[in-house]
């Protein structure tokens, strides 16, 4: 169903966003009008249920159940959709398009996340435990999309002063992808983007042929110099008509994990590739997006590593529930 039948889809991939009618869902939404309208891109609201309903069905069959089930869901997204749009600024134009599916939140996302230019979604939802930091729904989805995906908390008001967007780095290509993600990001926004990029002496190389270990200033240097390239690099590889955000670096002592947590308190948004230097190759995504993505107070957009064509995963495989709420 389009919410908007007078306005016609922006061309180009979309937004998705996944709903359920929880704090961080409705957060998740009211940033997701706001990233398709920066875009000038058309916004799919994804809810879904359990679609194994079988067992409620009795003696007239589970046909009307699930179809119950289905009409309920849809008019819990609408008027959550309504709500939200009342409340915003700015995205009264953007074409939105409610959609209602029997799969698993994530299974849902993921799939759309092949065709999606962004995948939004809310850290936690009505499926989460209270004391989980982040929703299955949520490390399922940063796990498996093929495409960006934004995480948002819930939280009281937005930063005060200046916009920024913080993005780590650590000289890896995935990093460099992040890189350009934030200076597009900070280019449709207006704000100013910090690289930040840190380092542990215990964890550097030694030139096995040198006997003296490099120094923290020569690291700092070296770290500082390869971020600074990069920089030169996205920068130069932007259109000539396309705005230039201005783009601070900081070299930080101190494990990344905790150093961008930090770094990004009070700011708009953390950019981080899903893997960097320090991920085992094996592993989807590694230890400082995921520890940013749980404890960040800012909404996290995790980039994606470029990886080979493989089937999206079920829903089976990582454990997720079937509560009807992308989280």
């Amino acid at each position: 169903m389009d919410t908007s039948p007078q306005q016609q889809a922006g061309d180009g991939p979309p937004v998705v966003v996944g709903v359920d009618g929880s704090p961080a869902a409705r957060a998740a939404l009211a940033v997701a009008l706001g990233a398709a309208a920066d875009r000038a891109a058309r916004l799919v609201v994804l809810s879904s249920y359990a679609g194994d309903l079988y067992w409620l069905g009795g003696a007239g069959g589970v046909a009307p159940v699930v179809e119950d089930v289905a009409a309920a869901t849809r008019r819990l997204a609408e008027d959550l959709l309504a709500a939200v749009r009342a409340e915003g600024a700015g995205a009264a134009g953007v074409p939105v398009t409610v959609e209602v599916v029997p799969d698993p939140p994530a299974v849902g996302l993921v799939a759309r996340s092949e065709e999606a230019q962004l995948v939004v979604v809310g850290s936690r939802g009505r499926g989460a435990v209270r004391s989980a930091l982040l929703g299955s729904v949520a490390l399922h989805t940063v796990t498996h999309a093929r495409c960006p995906v934004l995480v948002v908390h819930p939280r009281a008001a937005a930063p005060a002063g200046p916009p920024r967007v913080v993005v780590g780095f650590d000289g890896s290509p995935a990093s460099r992808a992040a890189l350009s993600a934030a200076v597009e990001e900070a280019a449709r926004t207006g704000a100013q983007v910090d690289v930040v990029a840190s380092f542990v002496l215990a964890d550097t190389w030694v030139d096995l042929s040198s006997v003296v270990p490099p120094s923290r200033d020569e690291v700092r240097d070296d770290l500082r110099a390869k971020a600074e390239e990069a920089v030169d690099a996205v920068l130069a590889d932007r259109p000539p008509d396309a705005a230039v955000p201005r783009v601070d670096v900081e070299v930080v002592e101190g494990g990344a994990s905790d150093v961008l947590v930090a770094r990004a308190r009070d700011a708009a948004l953390l950019v981080v590739a899903s893997r960097g230097h320090g991920a085992v190759r094996g592993l989807l995504v590694g230890s400082v997006a995921l520890h940013c993505v749980m404890h960040a107070a800012c909404p996290v957009l995790v980039v994606p590593v470029a990886r080979r064509a493989e089937p999206a995963p079920a829903a089976a495989s990582a454990g997720v529930d079937t509560a009807p709420a992308p989280a």
